[in-house]
């Protein structure tokens, strides 16, 4: 079995790979904290396998990617300490992607971006644009071959939600939802908000519908051929119900694509 690790800044994501199966026989989030050391990690993930009848003497293989430096440590000594394996890092030598990567500064990309389009190529085909709904909101442009050639990041949309709280007293903290449908409304759905709430609501949810299609009709405008576009991150099954920008929904991207560099590295 292939345990693999996707460490945001602000999930950090585990999941178990049999042989060739493309499904994980499980998959488990916590939040992404720097000063967890790995025997914390440990105790919480053996627990959660067990639950789902794994067994952790059966890791053979780990891969992991982290755009949290000061999680390296932890996460390669969970690794070495409590599965005996020195763990498969994305963007250390000897770790090759498979692909091109065509911005000024390639060491500067975040690991689970190229991931990515490693993935969002070999499963999609390409050019193709990856809408990435994280901590921030990213937007990775794949060309035909496979090449990443750059992108967009703008804040995540629970960044917007908090900086609106923190920086006006008068706002209450909200959460993301999709649209309140009106019994009886011509329209299915109402913009304009007739209280604070509905308001702030309407303003977070269709200013990122806004967003993502003027993004991704810029993008497009730009490269010049037509292009699909994938959302994945927790958020992106809700938008692409709301806007036909988004075309697939993959939540798994960033696993699967760990997956497929893990396997071209390893024979």
């Amino acid at each position: 079995m292939l345990l693999v690790i996707d460490c945001g800044n602000t999930n950090t994501v585990f999941a178990v790979y049999r042989g060739d199966e493309e499904a994980p026989l499980g998959a488990w989030r916590t939040s992404t904290v720097p000063t967890r050391t790995a025997d914390e990690y440990a105790v919480w993930l053996t627990q959660l396998m067990a639950l789902d009848g794994l067994d952790t003497k059966g890791i053979e293989a780990v891969i992991l990617a982290t755009v949290v430096p000061a999680s390296l440590f932890s996460l390669r000594t969970l690794c070495r300490k409590h599965f005996k394996i020195d763990p498969m890092v994305v963007g250390e030598p000897g770790v090759e992607l498979g692909i091109a990567v065509r911005i000024d500064r390639p060491e500067e990309v975040g690991a689970d971006r190229v991931v990515n389009a490693v993935a969002a190529h070999r499963l999609y085909g390409g050019p193709l644009i990856v809408v990435d709904f994280g901590t921030a909101t990213t937007f990775d442009v794949v060309d035909e071959d496979g090449g990443y050639a750059g992108g967009i990041i703008a804040p995540g949309i629970n960044l917007s939600l908090d900086a609106l709280y923190m920086a006006a007293a008068q706002l209450p903290k909200i959460a993301i939802r999709p649209p309140e449908r009106q019994p009886g409304d011509n329209d299915p759905v109402r913009v304009i908000g007739k209280n604070t709430r509905a308001a702030m609501h309407s303003g977070i949810f269709w200013g990122y519908v806004a967003m993502i299609e003027g993004l991704v009709a810029r993008i497009r405008a730009e490269y010049g051929r037509p292009m699909r576009v994938v959302g994945t991150g927790g958020l992106s099954a809700l938008f692409a119900e709301w806007t036909p920008a988004l075309e697939i929904v993959d939540d798994d991207l960033t696993l699967a694509g760990l997956r497929m560099i893990h396997k071209s590295n390893s024979g």
